[in-house]
């Protein structure tokens, strides 16, 4: 099961979803995507997702580009290892920043203005 918590700071929206992320449940995640795709400023803590198989990843690209056809800025958290090799071994941090924490993702979003 996935479950995904959408939260509005005064400057970004922090999707968190917790769970994983795969071809069961990316249906949910991708519409919570396009949803956040007005948004100028995203930040995706995938710090709650134990697993994402490449639906999961599929849905997070096609998410990350909606929001990028709308001028957005969009950082990546993640701590878990597994999940950051998989960013980094598909060449996905090369589209968006991927950090290591919420905190550095904020950082990030305010870096490259």
């Amino acid at each position: 099961m996935l479950e995904i918590t959408i939260d509005e700071t005064d400057d970004h929206v922090v999707c968190r979803p917790a769970g994983d992320l795969d071809a069961y449940t990316v249906a949910a995640f991708r519409e919570k995507l396009t949803e956040l795709a007005t948004y100028s400023r995203v930040i995706i803590d995938l710090s709650g997702v134990p697993f994402m198989d490449s639906a999961g990843l599929g849905a997070l690209i096609g998410g990350i580009r909606k929001a990028r056809e709308n001028d957005a800025r969009v950082v990546v958290a993640c701590d878990r290892p597994a999940l950051t090799r998989l960013l980094h071994t598909t060449g996905f941090d090369r589209i968006v920043p991927v950090t290591e924490s919420y905190k550095d993702a904020v950082a990030a979003l305010d870096h490259d203005e």
